[in-house]
């Protein structure tokens, strides 16, 4: 592994600990900054990750931007919007709900 690799895996690491410590069910939203599909929920209650949500998501993504922190870009991220909205929609679920983000 490269010197650049090494701080890629390190830097991924921290950043995922930095998310796993600000997104957990403690975290409240200020009136008016929630997504409208939310408003309605019980403060308790895990909303639900639909499909469309993300597949809307990835759609939208600027593809004129470079790769995010994952490595991959935008544009290969939307071709790519049939095989990954269930993956992505069931690792964000249970992200939501387990207040654990995956290391991978």
């Amino acid at each position: 592994m490269t010197k650049d690799e090494e701080k890629a895996v390190v830097l991924t690491v921290v950043l995922n600990a930095f998310f796993a410590s600000v997104v957990n069910s403690k975290t409240r939203c200020s009136q008016g900054t929630r997504p409208p599909e939310l408003e309605d929920r019980e403060k308790n209650e895990a909303p639900i990750i639909q499909g469309e949500m993300v597949s809307d998501l990835l759609h939208h993504s600027d593809t004129y931007k470079s790769m995010g922190p994952v490595g991959i870009h935008p544009r290969v991220l939307r071709k790519l919007v049939v095989v990954l909205t269930k993956l992505l929609s069931i690792i964000y679920q249970q992200s939501w709900l387990t207040g654990e983000v995956p290391v991978d």
